[in-house]
Parts: structure tokens; sequence; C-alpha cells
């Protein structure tokens, strides 16, 4: 079988084809996780089969992966400390995040989790101010983070600054799993410094995944009414999260960061947009209309790549925030 040649994701037209394609995939995730919900006939405070239908997924999608390492013939195996730093992201990154993200889906609607979700950017610059000594906070991210969560308190406003449309249970679990994956993905990124970043994040999610089924099924979680529509959604879902990090990464690694960083906006767009036309949500309040311009300006911001003065020299490639550079390779 041949290989696509690297060149190939380093063309623009298909770096921004398949960079807004993985947007289109991570944003149809919400939606299509309370069809799931529907589907499978789970109930909205029905967490331990809520945390059976995420680990179902996030396993399937690890395991995928680790097929797609082996056809492409990287090693899996790890050393012993290797496998202690790998299940402790797992169950960082995506048991910790996804109890607390499939909990808040559940008690929100599509369009404002994909707008809450999106602080993941903000909280990875501000973590990383304080981690990196040389990711310090610029005038620049700073603004953008400010853009952001206004954005995200935009969303949130209800009758009265008393009484804002905003639960604990809802919007509240969608915001503290972004700030979970943002700690984790600070974690991550040293991890991959020594370790296959596509093997990692496929035994990271095999890991994290079966620990969110057994939690679930310890808990008395089940998955019923299996259907080939029901079926065929959770293969959509498993698919999503293998093929878009796929693609993500060959496109971070054959291309600028900051060019492919910035797309990181178009989840919110697609989330809110595909929440609209397949949950039949009314997003086109004036509220969510001004959060999601917000968000996407913050976003912008934070990750847009800054163009380097011209020189007879050579330059050094642009940069941007380790943590963001991976901000939304995890739904």
């Amino acid at each position: 079988m041949t290989s696509i040649p690297q060149s190939f994701f380093s063309r623009p037209l298909v770096m921004v084809l398949l960079a807004s394609f993985c947007g289109l995939l991570w944003g149809s995730s919400y939606p299509a996780i309370k069809q799931g919900y529907a589907m499978f006939d789970i109930a909205r405070h029905d967490v331990a089969s809520q945390m059976v239908f995420a680990g179902v997924r996030f396993a399937g999608a690890g395991l995928l992966l680790l097929v797609a390492c082996l056809v492409a013939g990287w090693r899996l195996s790890l050393s012993r400390a290797g496998w202690l730093s790998v299940t402790g992201l797992g169950l960082s990154q995506t048991t910790l995040q996804y109890i607390f993200f499939y909990i808040g889906l559940a008690n929100a609607s599509g369009a404002k989790s994909s707008i809450m979700n999106a602080t993941t950017a903000f909280f990875s610059v501000l973590l990383a101010h304080f981690i990196y000594h040389n990711d310090r906070l610029s005038g620049r991210r700073a603004l953008g983070c400010a853009v952001g969560f206004a954005g995200v308190a935009a969303a949130n406003f209800g009758p009265t600054l008393l009484q804002p449309d905003f639960t604990l249970a809802g919007e509240g679990s969608v915001t503290l799993a972004a700030f979970v994956v943002s700690a984790a993905m600070i974690y991550g990124k040293r991890l991959s410094q020594r370790i296959n970043p596509v093997v990692m994040t496929a035994w990271q999610m095999s890991i994290g995944g079966a620990a969110l089924w057994l939690v679930g099924w310890l808990g008395g979680g089940q998955m019923g009414h299996f259907t080939p529509a029901s079926a065929a959604l959770m293969l959509y879902l498993v698919l999503l999260s293998a093929l878009a990090f796929g693609i993500w990464s060959a496109l971070l690694k054959h291309n600028a960061v900051g060019k492919v960083s910035v797309f990181n906006f178009l989840v919110p767009v697609f989330g809110v947009a595909l929440s609209a036309i397949f949950l039949g949500e009314d997003v086109f309040a004036w509220k969510n209309g001004v959060a999601l311009v917000l968000v996407c300006w913050g976003i912008w911001l934070v990750t847009a790549e800054r163009r380097p003065a011209a020189s007879p020299v050579a330059t050094h490639p642009p940069r941007c925030s380790a943590p963001v550079r991976a901000a939304v390779a995890r739904r």
C-alpha cells in the first residue's frame, strides 16, 4: 500500500479542507451524543449509563487507533514507567474529563455545551503561563482569554444578573471538563516527548475508556435498545474520535502549528449549527450569537499565527502555546 506523500498535507487547500473537516467532526459530537442518549434510552440523571456509553465510545476509538498503529508498523509496547504515565493520562484526560463532560451534556443544550467546552483553549493558555517559563501570557493572549470568557458569560446570561441561565450539573460540569483536559494535555505534552503521540493517545483512550465503562457498569449502568440506527451512531462516534485525531496530527506534523490551530474556532461554530439542525435547539437567540462570535474571536486571538518580520536571515517557525497545539484533539 502506497503512503500519502508528506507534501499532500502541506498543500494550502488540502490543509484548509482537512482542518475544517476536523472541526466539523468534533462539532458534530455534541448533537451525536445527545441523540445517542435518546436512542439508547439513557435518562438525564442516569450517570452510570452515561459512563457506560462514554466508555464504549472511547475504548472503541482507542482500539481502532491501536490497530492503525500496528498497520503503520509502530511499536506498541511501553516501559514500566511509560505504562504508569499513560495510565495516569488516560484516567485524567479520558476518564475524569468525560465523567464531567457527559454529565454536563446531559443537563445542557448541545449549543451551549459546544460554547462552554471551547474554554479549553483559554484554560490551556492560562495554565501554560504558570507552568512554562518560555510560554508567558502575552497581551494578545490575555485579550483572547478575556474576550472568550466574556462570550461564555454572554451564553449564560439570564433574566437578571442574579438569575443566570447556568447550572452546576450542566454548564458547570462542561466547564470543569474543559479545565481537566487542559491540565491533562500539559502532562500529555511532556509524555509525548518520549512516547509516540499517536501510540500514547491510543493507549490512554483505551485505558480511560475501559475505566469509564467499568465505573458505569459497577454503578448499574447499561445501554439498552441496540438497533441498527443506534449501533451506527456509536460506530460514528468511535470513528469520529480516531479519524479526527489522525488527520489533525498529520496536519500539525506537516504545517506550522499556528496555521492549523486557528481552525479550532470552527468547532463551536459547527457544534452550534449542527445542534440547531439535528436537535432542533433554538440557538439563534441574541445571546448565543454574541457568545459564539466572542468565543471564536477569543480562540483566534490565542491561536492565530503571528507573521514574523521580514528578514534576510532564516526565521524560526511560528510559536504557539504548546498545550493549545492539541486543544481539540480529545473529543
